[in-house]
């Protein structure tokens, strides 16, 4: 397919109104959709969540559908979305429609403003250290290299679908989020072979199933070093921020350097797990299980648990303590401090483990493994989505001004 630029560049105030519609009323009513800088998500154009009046608001910008909201407010986080709905909205938001639809579609303006050239100026005309923000009065010189009417019909239809490829992708992970947390609740309480249940400490669990403490279950707890870090050295460490959905990642690393003797007492072996035993009250209790290549220590603030072999596999009780149950008997030793919560070690080994035989552990973790198997390959999927939608939104919109076609 052809695509050229015909129409010239054109300055995005002459084509594009900032609408900023006041309405006092809505605020007051019992269903309206309100929406924040925090319900755009960076880079996606839907709108997936909202508050509502209900819960007060002291907004009053309004949208209607149709309408392209654009994040003012630390343009960095290229917070974009499309309207599907009315609703009212924060100051922060700016509020696009175009002027006459037979020069600008209004399906075309969110990629527009979603491409890098338009996130470029918006950050080039950011005031404030902060929280730098841009303006319309900035915005609105922005110079658009536009298509002809008939292009930017095609260029639409091939955005449209690309994004909603993208959407697709995001919308199966959600679910498969979903159905881990469901499957997470469901096998470590009452397994996957419709056994009779028990009424236990736990609650509810399988009848030929036992409760044990973690200390019962493993051969260690163990504090991590606590000793100064550096941004090189001989041996990365671990900390609170190396956690993803179950797993130890190394990002962010920062570095110690150890003799032999205390490399051998805190070197960490695939299988073992991490306990993140202080943080604030809304992230202590994070749990990880180690898997990673190469030597790796661990932060005073962690500590490992090693999972006794012959009564529980690792990754069954790591997949426990990061299911619900597991989390809120996890919670409930936790004591509060000035700023952060903590959970010690020896109320660690207290925490209350439902225990299966281990091949129905086995099974267990078969069922979790492919699930989370799934989940990296649609996350994969959705990162080659959204490569191939920025793709065409920065090479079918902005054409250089010297070249007469590109072929799509």
């Amino acid at each position: 397919m052809k695509i050229g630029i015909s129409q010239g560049p054109m300055k995005f105030g002459d084509i594009v109104k900032n609408t900023n519609l006041v309405d006092r009323n809505m605020a007051g009513q019992k269903a309206g959709r309100v929406v924040g800088l925090e319900h755009l998500d960076p880079e996606n154009l839907r709108i997936r969540r909202w508050s509502t009046t209900e819960n007060g608001t002291s907004f009053t910008r309004k949208f209607v559908p149709g309408q392209t909201l654009f994040g003012k407010r630390r343009a960095y986080q290229r917070k974009v979305a499309y309207a599907t709905f009315s609703g009212i909205c924060s100051g922060d938001i700016l509020t696009f429609e175009t002027k006459n639809p037979k020069v600008l579609l209004a399906e075309l303006l969110p990629f527009i403003c979603q491409s890098d050239l338009f996130f470029d100026y918006a950050l080039g005309t950011s005031a404030g250290s902060l929280s730098p923000r841009t303006s319309w009065s900035a915005l609105k010189d922005f110079e658009v290299p536009l298509l002809s009417l008939q292009e930017q019909k095609k260029v639409v239809e091939i955005l449209w679908t690309a994004e909603e490829a993208y959407q697709q992708a995001l919308d199966s992970l959600e679910n498969c989020i979903a159905l881990k947390r469901s499957l997470l609740s469901t096998l470590t309480t009452r397994g996957n072979r419709d056994a009779q249940t028990q009424q236990s400490k736990l609650g509810c669990i399988a009848a030929n199933w036992k409760v044990m403490s973690v200390e019962q279950v493993t051969s260690l707890c163990q504090y991590g070093l606590s000793m100064p870090l550096h941004d090189s050295g001989r041996y990365p460490i671990l900390r609170m921020m190396n956690y993803d959905d179950g797993k130890i990642t190394a990002e962010d690393l920062k570095y110690v350097d150890l003799d032999q003797s205390d490399f051998a007492s805190y070197k960490l072996s695939k299988g073992e797990i991490l306990f993140n035993r202080t943080n604030s009250a809304d992230l202590v209790g994070k749990v990880g299980i180690f898997m990673l290549d190469g030597d790796f220590v661990f932060a005073s603030y962690l500590v490992r648990l090693v999972a006794d072999q012959s009564v529980m596999m690792p990754e069954y009780l790591n997949y426990y303590l990061n299911s619900e149950l597991g989390q809120r008997r996890l919670l409930s030793y936790a004591t509060p401090g000035v700023s952060q919560s903590n959970i010690s070690a020896g109320n660690l080994k207290k925490v209350l483990v439902p225990v299966p035989p281990l091949e129905e552990q086995r099974e267990i973790v078969r069922i979790l493994d492919e699930v989370d198997l799934n989940k990296s390959l649609l996350q994969q999927h959705i990162r080659n989505s959204k490569r191939l939608l920025f793709s065409l939104i920065n090479n079918l919109l902005f054409v250089n001004n010297t070249t007469e076609a590109i072929h799509v």
